[in-house]
């Protein structure tokens, strides 16, 4: 009895495996169809880092544990998902595989310059908020980014920053107070002394490799193909498992993941993957298309730029243990790259698809956005255009944002800004206008950086986007 028992046990073994790999019959085409839209989901925040790290390596100098930069404010060779071109970008990736923990030192916020950033792990989840804003508040400091399960002392003068993951990455906005080329230059110099380093080297640390990528072409856009299980297949093979995360061990070995394996998936298995990727693909544009909570009132076309639960889990390593909002967190990422550890202290951002009238923006038509006068911002307020599909900047445009760095922006008599969109600047306004695509969609982010009390209280309030006069 007990060997049929074993005869029985094996035999069920095999079934399911075969069941799980190839999916040659309907039923089996099925189960991978809907496991590969889950993993999609589950799977956007990480396949999203590794997105822009692959970029980094196949297409800069960049390496691991240095720091690349664009020197100029972004255009749209960046295609990265809505990034602020209003600002400098300094981005590192660090493996603390190479060289155990490392060093991330941030300046001092002094006249020469200052920086807003975040640290985050290979799953986007926040380690801490740096620069003038962030835990440091700007006297500067050196955060020690830990390997999983690190039991080792810090030493005295370093912030330990414990992540999950061997991959991490910095996203860092040095401030920039205009587009003029001399305070470009200096935000260069300021970013230039950002240092990276193992820990084991701070006694004399060696010199920072920092590569200027400013005319690269980086597209690391959201694509539901193939490529998005090859990334997360990387991922896999990389990184430790999370606990929370085990239960996706056998979906992901359905469709062909699994660690310690290669990722080989033959037709039947490619054709439902790409079905599940496109399944996954339309329930996030259609959420995303639904909209988040508005902002400044019950009609306000301003919405927040995610779904609370997102923003409290990514900030907290999802450390309530009753929630993990993955479909949250999988639609954040589709459309943004960056973890806060706590939100609209540095920095917050408002979302707007629509216009006053509730109809989708479209680049063949005119916009208007007037900005109230007395923003409550410590630092400054900016507004950006981004390609409705994509979520990156509007290929091919001159500029793609206006913010109250730029003196020479015309002012009404009340203090107020008007801001237009469209294909061509209305007569005598191009200092006023950011340029869309007649052919495509846009969608518009307002960031306020340094956000006062009165912007939450709803003291002072973003009107809707309303047609052109």
């Amino acid at each position: 009895m007990r060997g049929l028992s074993i005869c029985l046990f094996v035999g069920v073994t095999t079934a399911a495996q075969a069941q799980i790999f190839p999916p040659e019959d309907e039923a089996n085409a099925t189960l991978v169809r809907s496991r590969a839209s889950q993993a999609v989901i589950w799977g956007m925040p990480a396949v999203n880092t590794d997105l822009m790290l692959q970029q980094m390596l196949d297409k800069t100098p960049g390496r691991m544990n240095q720091l690349i930069y664009w020197g100029r404010p972004l255009d749209s060779r960046n295609q990265t998902l809505t990034p602020n071109p209003d600002t400098l970008y300094v981005m590192a990736f660090f493996d603390t595989r190479q060289v155990g923990p490392v060093v991330l030192e941030v300046p001092r916020a002094d006249a020469g310059g200052s920086l807003t950033g975040n640290t985050m792990t290979m799953w986007q989840t926040a380690l801490e908020d740096v620069g003038v804003l962030g835990v440091d508040r700007g006297k500067g400091g050196r955060f020690v980014i830990l390997p999983p399960g690190h039991a080792g002392k810090v030493p005295v003068g370093f912030t330990p920053l414990k992540a999950d993951t061997h991959t991490t990455y910095a996203l860092l906005r040095v401030n920039m107070t205009s587009h003029a080329e001399a305070d470009v230059q200096k935000a260069v110099a300021y970013a230039r002394r950002i240092r990276v380093y193992p820990l084991a080297q701070a006694s004399k640390p060696p010199a920072t490799v920092i590569s200027d990528v400013k005319d690269i072409e980086f597209d690391s856009t959201i694509r539901y193909d193939l490529s998005f299980f090859r990334s997360l297949h990387r991922v896999v093979q990389a990184e430790p498992w999370i606990e929370r995360d085990r239960a996706m061990i056998d979906v992901l070995r359905t469709v062909g993941i699994e660690k310690g394996k290669p990722f080989s998936p033959n037709d039947a298995v490619q054709k439902a993957l790409l079905a599940g990727a496109a399944d996954a693909k339309a329930a996030l544009v259609h959420r995303y298309d639904q909209g988040f909570a508005p902002f400044f009132s019950a009609s306000s076309h301003w919405t927040n730029p995610t779904h609370q639960e997102a923003i409290e889990g990514q900030g907290s390593n999802y450390g309530e243990q009753d929630k993990y909002p993955v479909d949250a967190r999988g639609l954040l990422y589709t459309y943004g790259y960056i973890s806060i550890k706590r939100p609209g202290t540095a920095q917050f951002y408002l979302i707007s698809i629509r216009d006053k009238e509730g109809q989708p923006f479209h680049g063949s038509r005119q916009y208007r956005l007037r900005v109230p006068a007395g923003a409550p911002v410590e630092q400054y307020w900016s507004v950006t255009a981004y390609d409705r599909e994509t979520h990156a900047l509007i290929k091919g445009m001159s500029r793609a944002s206006r913010s109250s760095q730029i003196a020479d922006m015309p002012r009404n008599a009340d203090g107020s800004v008007d801001v237009y969109f469209g294909p061509t600047a209305p007569a005598g306004k191009e200092r006023s206008w950011v340029p869309t695509d007649p052919t495509r969609g846009f969608e518009l982010m307002f960031r306020v950086y340094g956000p006062k009390k009165e912007f939450f209280e709803k003291r002072w309030v973003l009107p809707d986007v309303e047609a052109a006069p």
